[in-house]
Order: C-alpha cells, then structure tokens, then sequence
C-alpha cells in the first residue's frame, strides 16, 4: 500500500470536550472534525475503540471487537427519547481536563441503562419500532462476536467482575448445558449489553460520515494481542496457550527497551499460531473484516509480533525472563490477503526490529513507522533511520505516539547529547517554547508519505499532559482530554499553512 502525500493528528476520542466527563461520539466530535479540515487535514488516527477494563488502557479491551460504551453520546439519546430531562438531574461535577473512568463506570453504566429501559418500554411504539428494527438487523449482522461479548459481560458482572479465568469451571470451560442455562438466565442482560453495542455503532458511523464527507479518513488501531480478561480469550480458548484450568502457561511482553529497563510484562495470553492455521486464520479474518468497518486504514501494534514474539512464562514477575518464538505473519497475510484482498495496514514496526520483521513488512508493501523523538539519540546520529533524511517514502513519520512524551516534555527532560545531536543536525538552539513546532515543521517537511502529530504537540503541551507512560497504572494514563476553546482558528490557519506548503494536502 502507498499512501498519498499527506497529514493528520493523533486524537483519541476520549479526549474529546464535553459535560459528561469523557469524550463522547456527539457535537464535539463533529467539531474536532470540522477543525480537522480547517486545518487542511486528511487523517484523524485513533487508538483502540474497545471496552477497557483493569487499567483503562485502551490496548487491553474486554473484546476485539466491541466498541466503548463510554463514548456513546448521551444528549443525543436524549434527543432520540432514549433519556428523559430527568435523568439529568443528578449529574456528577466532572473534570474537564481528565476521565474519571470509576466514575464512568458507576455513573454512566447507569445512564446506559436507564435508556435501555427507556426503549424496552417503547420499542412497540411507532418511532421506537424502527430502532428496534434497526437493533435486530445489528444483532444479525453482528453475531459472530456479539452473543460470546454479551455473555461474557452478562457473566462478569454477575460474577463481581472476576476475570472469566477465575469464574466456576462449567461457565469458565464453556460447559454446553452451563453456557445455555446463563443464556437463557441472563437474557436481559445481553439484550441490555448488545444494545450498548448497537448504540456505540450507530454512533461511530454517524462520525466516519461526517468526517468522509469532510475528505477526513480514520487510521484504526488493532493491538495485536488481546487482553487475558476477554471474550476473545474466553470463548476461543483452543487458539491460546491455556492449561486445563484456563490460565495461561506463557504471556506476552517484550525484553527491555527504550521504554523499561526490566522490558514490559503486559500479561496478554499468546496465540496458538499452528492451530489458527488449521481453519485457515478464521479468527483473524474476522477480526480485519471487522476493523474495515470502523476504520479507513489500520495501524497493527507491534506488527513485529507476527514474525516472532517474547514468550514469558506464566507467572512472572518481569518480562527479562523470556525467549523469542517465531509467529506464522507471512501464512496469515496470504490468507488475509486472498479472503478480503490488500488491506491498508500501518505497520507499527518500533523497537527490535530484525531482518524477518523487515522482510514481512516489505513482502506485503505495507508502511512502518517513525518517531522523531528516537532520532537524536545512541552513537553516531547519522545512521539513525529515523533522522529526517534517513525516512523511507512508504511510511508514517511521527513527532511521537501515544505511549512517547509529548515533543516539548521531552525536550525538558531530553539528555544533554540528544539535545546537542538535535542542535548540530538543525543548525538551531531551540527553546522549550519553540522545539514542538519545529519538529512538526521536521515531520511535515520530511519525505514520509504520511506525517501525523499529536494534538498536544500542536498545543504545545508538557510531560504533565501526556497519553500514557508504559509499564505503568494509574490516575494520569489514558485520562487526558483538551478543552474545547484550545482549537482556535489561528491554529487551525498556522497547521494549515505548514500542509501546504509540504505538499500535502489533497
């Protein structure tokens, strides 16, 4: 795949403005994408779209397939008579600078199912009538995920919120009598869960319309793991490494990196590629398909793990402790390839790349990635492939990603040789008020098809803003959101300006 000349800003939709503590997939959406294309950009990158669990990292979803029901936008159920002005009356004070995701989960679980009582209700009546006609052509469309995601939501929450590995071993071993006795016990509660689903998905169309409309394109983000605490891993548990019990013999992480000293432990059960490849990479399939659905293109992360993954043992306190292990990458995308064609894939290639990644990257013409930020460091600079002029033209350069600083945090916190390798290869002795936009200028201006920045490098924004730090839980990571005055015309202008005069607009 070559991509166009072109731009975008990295944004997850949780950061969006709004009252209701998060952001949501309603008017302030619209309006992010209508400053998008003011600013004369084509793309808008994305991270997962699941339901978060432990964590909420949105890289660790309770499905690989479910949407967030976070994100629903509750005024425009209002609008559809899904909630009444009453159940507004009781509102929390939320921050508009950070997601209380506890909060979330009490206060907007309730919202969700106040409008599903809501339709229950009316769902006869006429207006009703055609949502739940269009509810029940959803629940068709979408059965091969759905009914597996809406018990095990349906179980979880009647099991206290254990993982699915520690609930009774009928339910837990999918016991064919256990799992049609808690269908037909807990049948509300799935309607009430793929309602959610139908929601979330009406919803998110609505935006990949509006933002179509504008010439502005989604990239997804598909991790390509799933988390331990899945439907996925629970209702497929013949594709993972499980014992008898359902726990997992080994996990996946990677060995230590720019990122951790001690590599990072992320727990993920790890694929049984040889039985995958006996029905011919079903799951996978589905799991591409899908994602065609809510995305333009898709950025795989850690694409490096289709060539070969650390395997750690279960349990494990680190992730230094493991082994590399070869992945069947090249059977699976031919048989991707030959069921739903050439698919536009980014491939997140970061960190230890070897010759076999590089090959399956290439072997499949798929863009990798580039992060400016790594550029200026290690022995001699001018080899780093991620200087400006070292840049391939089939790939996305970035300032830096979600898991990174933000641009003007980094520059603060940078080693004394970075900064001095970054002054002699620009001729330039920036200020921390100055360097985020003269590396946006740097991606821009570089031969990288794709150039895409975070909107907080755009603000300018220090390390107290910033995505995520890896390796690490709590408060600060995935919560941050802007406001909604920060996106003002004269940005819009300057960003617009720097995209034309790249060559990269449309």
């Amino acid at each position: 795949m070559n991509l166009p000349r072109s731009s975008g800003v990295l944004l997850h939709p949780t950061s969006l403005p709004g009252s209701y503590g998060i952001g949501e997939l309603g008017e302030e959406a619209r309006a992010w994408v209508d400053w998008l294309a003011a600013a004369g950009q084509q793309f808008w990158q994305v991270m997962p779209l699941g339901p978060t669990g432990y964590g909420d990292s949105p890289y660790q979803a309770f499905s690989a397939f479910a949407g967030n029901p976070y994100l629903i936008c509750l005024d425009t159920l209002r609008e559809e008579d899904l909630l009444q002005a009453v159940d507004f009356d009781v509102v929390p004070d939320f921050s508009p600078d950070r997601v209380d995701f506890g909060l979330q989960y009490i206060w907007r679980n309730q919202m969700l199912s106040r409008a599903f009582s809501h339709f229950e209700a009316a769902r006869s009546e006429q207006q009703m009538g055609k949502l739940a006609a269009e509810f029940e052509a959803f629940r068709q469309t979408e059965a091969h995920w759905l009914g597996d995601y809406t018990l095990f939501m349906a179980l979880k929450n009647e099991q206290g919120g254990l993982p699915w590995n520690a609930w009774p071993l009928p339910i837990r071993g999918r016991d064919e009598g256990a799992i049609s006795e808690a269908n037909e016990r807990l049948k509300r509660e799935t309607e009430r869960y793929a309602f959610q689903q139908f929601l979330f998905f009406r919803q998110w169309t609505a935006i990949r319309h509006y933002a179509a409309a504008q010439s502005v394109q989604v990239i997804g983000d598909i991790p390509i793991f799933v988390a331990m605490d899945s439907s996925d891993a629970w209702a497929n548990p013949e594709q993972f490494y499980f014992d008898a019990e359902g726990q997992p013999t080994v996990v996946a992480g990677v060995p230590p990196d720019y990122f951790s000293e001690t590599g990072q432990l992320w727990g993920n059960p790890l694929y049984r590629w040889d039985v995958m490849k006996q029905d011919g990479f079903e799951w996978w399939i589905s799991r591409f398909r899908a994602s065609l659905k809510l995305y333009d293109l898709i950025r795989v992360d850690h694409f490096r793990g289709f060539a070969g993954y650390w395997e750690i043992p279960y349990p494990a306190e680190t992730a230094m402790n493991g082994e590399w292990k070869p992945a069947l990458g090249d059977d699976l995308f031919a048989a991707v390839r030959q069921a739903l064609g050439d698919l536009p894939i980014i491939a997140e290639d970061l960190g230890v790349i070897t010759p076999d990644v590089e090959k399956l990257r290439d072997d499949y013409e798929l863009p990798g990635m580039a992060v400016l930020q790594f550029a200026f460091g290690g022995g001699d600079y001018a080899v780093n492939a991620f200087l400006p002029h070292n840049l391939k033209e089939n790939q996305v350069v970035y300032t830096g990603t979600h898991d990174n600083d933000t641009t003007r945090g980094w520059w603060r916190n940078a080693e004394e040789l970075e900064r001095h390798t970054f002054r002699v290869y620009t001729s330039s002795d920036p200020s921390e008020e100055t360097f985020a936009w003269m590396l946006t200028q740097m991606a821009f201006s570089s031969r990288a098809n794709l150039a895409v920045v975070p909107l907080q490098d755009l603000l300018n924004l220090g390390s107290e803003d910033r995505m995520n730090l890896p390796g690490t839980t709590g408060p600060e990571n995935w919560t941050w959101r802007y406001r909604s005055g920060v996106l003002t015309p004269e940005l819009a202008a300057g960003l617009r300006e720097l995209t034309k005069g790249t060559g990269r607009t449309g």
